[in-house]
C-alpha cells in the first residue's frame, strides 16, 4: 500500500507541473508583451535655455522653427564646466543630433562631444558663417569655432540633417 501511494504522488505532481506548464505557456503566447523600447519623453528645454544665455560667457544656441517631429530629448547647462551647454534631440528619421557649446579649449571639447570624430578638409557655409565638417564611426560633426567658444552639432544623423539643425540654431 505504501509503495501504491508514493506512485501516486508523483503522477499527482507530474500532473501538476504539466498543468503550470500549459498556463504557463497560455500566458506567455496570448498576453501581450511589447519588447520594442518605450517612445523618448519630450523634454521643454526653455527653463534651461534661458538660465544658459543668462549664466554663460558667450551666446547660447538653440533651434527655432524646426517642425515637431524633431523631438528634444535630453537638455543640460553646467556653469562650472567651461559653460557647457547640451541640447540633444531625435530628429524625424529616429537618428540623434546634439548642440553642444562650451568656452571649453576647441580641440578636447570637440574629441569629446563627437566621440572621436576626425576633422575633413570639407567646409560648409551656412548662413554668414563656416562650418568645419568631422566625420566619426559613432558620430559626423559640424564645428564652429569662435571667439570665446565652440559650437558642435552632432550625432548619428546624416550631414542633412546635420545641417538643418545647424540652419534653426538662433543666439537671441
Amino acid at each position: 500500500m505504501a509503495g501504491m501511494k508514493g506512485k501516486q504522488s508523483v503522477r499527482d505532481m507530474v500532473l501538476s507541473l504539466g498543468l503550470i506548464g500549459i498556463v504557463a505557456g497560455f500566458i506567455y503566447i496570448f498576453i501581450p508583451n511589447d519588447d520594442s523600447e518605450p517612445p523618448l519623453k519630450r523634454v521643454d528645454y526653455r527653463i534651461e535655455l534661458l538660465t544658459a544665455r543668462r549664466a554663460a560667457a558667450y551666446p547660447v544656441a538653440a533651434p527655432e522653427g524646426l517642425p515637431t517631429e524633431w523631438k528634444a530629448t535630453s537638455v543640460r547647462f553646467r556653469g562650472d564646466d567651461f559653460d557647457a551647454w547640451h541640447l540633444g534631440f531625435h530628429d524625424p528619421e529616429g537618428e540623434y543630433v546634439a548642440i553642444e557649446q562650451s568656452a571649453q579649449k576647441p580641440s578636447p571639447f570637440i574629441d569629446e562631444v563627437s566621440q572621436g570624430a576626425e576633422e575633413t578638409s570639407a567646409t560648409q557655409r551656412i548662413g554668414e558663417q563656416t562650418w568645419k565638417r568631422y566625420e566619426g564611426t559613432k558620430y559626423d560633426a559640424l564645428v564652429l569655432q569662435e571667439t570665446g567658444s565652440t559650437t558642435v552639432v552632432t550625432g548619428t544623423a546624416s550631414f542633412g540633417q546635420l545641417t538643418k539643425m545647424a540652419e534653426a540654431l538662433k543666439t537671441s
